[in-house]
């Protein structure tokens, strides 16, 4: 469905991102593969993307606050496949912290990951798109990008603003191919999220069985986790023939989160 296609997906050497990546390559689009990762824990993502889909695979460690990186990862990109055809823009940093007491450092640095990045991915791919007639840009809010909570000031700023960004992205590419939408996940069992549970378990004395239930089931009317394929089959929906007139959407893919 996407042979000869490229995709560039932030934040994707493990996790969530990982899952869309891999999603994206056995439609058959090659990946750029980017994280902060280990250069072992890099390779072995790309061996297995090569090895099940034979796609071409490429690996970035671009520093997502510092915008010559990004410029110097799309750069190669297109020097390898061409141009990027996809982009999903999944990095993301988060930070815990009241208003008046977040470090002005986790404040820049959310801005530049997990927005500023977004914008420069966007801008710097985007003319070849046009080109082509041809291109897919998504945006990995978050139900926190559609409702609040404390102690997460600089994530909920920056989930919010992309939405923002993804609208203005659709109206201006809409008569050029290529469609901009934002999606939004509930709580997916990513090591960052099992690795807290565990904590909550250990901490209340508590199974890690039974901490998971109940951290579920504060969050989603479905009492499950969202399934990272449900996600990542969410982007490749996207991507399709089927998804050519849907841009400028908001789309939740949250268990419920936000009509609660």
């Amino acid at each position: 469905m996407l042979k000869g296609k490229t995709a560039l997906v932030t934040g994707s050497i493990t996790g969530l991102g990982f899952e869309i990546a891999r999603s994206l390559a056995q439609s058959g689009a090659n990946v750029i593969l980017h994280g902060l990762e280990s250069v072992q824990v890099a390779a072995e993502a790309k061996k297995q993307l090569e090895e099940q889909f034979k796609s071409g695979v490429l690996v970035s460690h671009a520093n997502l606050k510092h915008v010559d990186q990004i410029e110097s990862m799309v750069r190669e990109a297109c020097q390898v496949f061409g141009q990027v055809d996809i982009v999903v823009n999944n990095a993301v940093v988060r930070s815990v912290g009241l208003v008046d007491e977040l470090p002005t450092e986790s404040w820049d640095d959310a801005l530049a990951v997990n927005l500023s990045a977004a914008f420069h991915t966007i801008r710097l791919t985007v003319p070849a798109m046009r080109r082509a007639g041809w291109g897919r840009v998504i945006n990995m809010s978050s139900v926190f990008g559609l409702t609040a909570s404390e102690n997460r000031i600089s994530y909920i700023t920056t989930k919010t603003a992309l939405i923002g960004l993804t609208r203005s992205v659709a109206m201006d590419c809409a008569k050029s191919g290529i469609t901009c939408n934002a999606l939004c996940p509930g709580t997916v069992p990513t090591k960052p999220i099992l690795d807290k549970i565990a904590g909550i378990a250990q901490a209340e004395g508590i199974s890690e069985e039974q901490a998971q239930k109940n951290y579920i089931s504060t969050r989603h009317p479905t009492g499950r986790f969202v399934s990272a394929k449900s996600v990542a089959g969410f982007v490749v929906f996207l991507c399709s023939e089927a998804g050519q007139d849907i841009t400028g959407a908001v789309l939740p893919v949250d268990g419920g989160h936000t009509i609660k």
